[in-house]
C-alpha cells in the first residue's frame, strides 16, 4: 500500500483536509509494545477549507494539494474522513468526494467520529465525556475511555445527543473534554458543585483525523465506499418537519 494518507473534514463551518506520510516511527523497546517496529505518521500539510462552499472548494484543494507535494491521486494509498456529528450538507459533500475517490482508486477509506477525535486529543486519561455544542441548547456527548496502549487508544461506549440539563447531570464527577469555549464555561459553572473536571483543548482538524485515522487503519478498522455514512446522531429539520402529523 502508498504511504499516503489524504484526510478530510467538512463537519463544520469551516474544514480542513490534510496530507499525511507514512514514516519509520521508533522502535517497539521504547514504547513497550510488541510490534518489532512502529510506524507513524508525519502530517505534511493542513490545508484550510472556509464554510459554505466545501462543494466548489475541495476537489481542486485536493488536486492541489497532490501537486503541491509532487504526488498524484494514483500514490494514495488511504482516505481518512470526519463522519460527523456536524453539519449535514458539509458531511454529504465530503463524504460524496471520498466514497468517488475511493471506489476510483480501490483504496481503504476511515470514518473518524469527531467525538472520538475530541477525546483522543485530551491529555487526561481513563474514563472520559467528550462534548460537542450541538446547538438548540443540546450537546453531541461521547462516552469513552483513553488507554495508553503503546499508542494512545480510544474506547468509545457510546455516542448521544442530550440536553445541557441531561449533560450536566451526566457529567457529575466526570472528566469532560470540549473544544468548544461557551460549553466549556457552563460546565465550569456548574463543575465545583456538581464535580466536574472539565479540559479545553483545540478544535480537531483533518490533522488529527489523519493521525486518528492511521491507529484505525492499523486495526484494520476500514469500510467499503458504499458502507460510508455519516454520523449525523439526530434526523435533519428536513426529516424531521416532513413527517405526517399523528
Amino acid at each position: 500500500m502508498s504511504q499516503l494518507l489524504l484526510a478530510v473534514d467538512t463537519s463544520g463551518k469551516n474544514g480542513s483536509l490534510a496530507l499525511a506520510r507514512l514514516t519509520p516511527g521508533r522502535s517497539a523497546s521504547e514504547i513497550g509494545v510488541t510490534e518489532t517496529s512502529v510506524s507513524e505518521i508525519s502530517v505534511l500539510e493542513v490545508v484550510p477549507l472556509a464554510g459554505g462552499a466545501f462543494s466548489a472548494q475541495l476537489v481542486p484543494q485536493i488536486a492541489a494539494l497532490l501537486k503541491k507535494h509532487g504526488y498524484g491521486k494514483s500514490d494514495l494509498g488511504a482516505f481518512a474522513i470526519a463522519s460527523g456529528p456536524g453539519s449535514f450538507t458539509g458531511l454529504r459533500v465530503g463524504l460524496a468526494a471520498i466514497k468517488a475517490l475511493a471506489e476510483a482508486l480501490q483504496k481503504p477509506i476511515v470514518a473518524i467520529s469527531l467525538l472520538e477525535a475530541v477525546a483522543w486529543s485530551s491529555a487526561a486519561l481513563g474514563r472520559i465525556l467528550a462534548a460537542l455544542d450541538a446547538g438548540r441548547g443540546d450537546v453531541y456527548v461521547g462516552d469513552c475511555e483513553l488507554e495508553p496502549q503503546g499508542r494512545m487508544h480510544c474506547r468509545m461506549y457510546s455516542e448521544r445527543l442530550l440536553s445541557r440539563e441531561e449533560f450536566l447531570a451526566d457529567a457529575r464527577g466526570k472528566a469532560v473534554v470540549t473544544p468548544d469555549s461557551g460549553l466549556a464555561e457552563t460546565v465550569r459553572a456548574a463543575g465545583t458543585a456538581a464535580e466536574i473536571r472539565v479540559e479545553l483543548i483545540d478544535y480537531p482538524d483533518s490533522g488529527a483525523i489523519a493521525r486518528l485515522g492511521w491507529e484505525h487503519l492499523q486495526r484494520g478498522q476500514t469500510v467499503r465506499p458504499e458502507e460510508l455514512e455519516a454520523n449525523y446522531i439526530r434526523h435533519s429539520d428536513a426529516e424531521i418537519f416532513s413527517k405526517p402529523a399523528r
